[in-house]
């Protein structure tokens, strides 16, 4: 295990597993700047109130579904991000927060996260896929209800 991994942290993998190749207790662990980007997944995944010993925790990106992409919504956001990071992810700073809607994929907002890890004092970023927008693929019928496979 490199040097940065002791002093960055460890903890269980997100998504949980266990496995004969894990540590001796099967769990599935993650270190250095994969623990950091798991931790922020985790955090940017939960929903205020989410969890009952620590409501306070997570970031509430959720509410702003089907809302339309502007100015306001995006400052929101980021705004949203940069608190949950600066209360519960400590090995970092966040320096920028940047949300971008890619032409190519409608329904998706891109926050970018850029930060740089306090006990090394290097940047990485992180990408987090927020949809503003329910993506199914339910087929209308013409009467006015769900396509539904004949099959079943």
């Amino acid at each position: 295990m490199p040097l940065e991994d002791d002093f960055l942290g460890r903890g269980w993998g997100f998504p949980p597993s266990f496995g004969p190749t894990a540590s001796p207790k099967g769990v599935v662990m993650a270190a250095g700047l994969t623990d950091i980007e798991q931790s922020l997944q985790i955090l940017l995944t939960t929903r205020l109130g989410e969890r009952i010993l620590a409501p306070d925790f997570g970031c509430d990106v959720h509410d702003s579904v089907f809302e339309p992409l502007n100015a306001t919504l995006e400052a929101r956001l980021k705004d949203l991000v940069q608190t949950a990071i600066l209360y519960y992810e400590p090995r970092i700073d966040p320096l920028n927060v940047t949300a971008e809607q890619p032409p190519e994929t409608p329904g998706l907002l891109l926050l970018t996260v850029e930060f740089r890890v306090r006990s090394t004092n290097s940047r990485h970023n992180f990408v987090y896929p927020f949809y503003l927008q329910e993506g199914t693929e339910l087929g209308i019928s013409g009467a006015g209800g769900l396509a539904v496979d004949p099959g079943f």
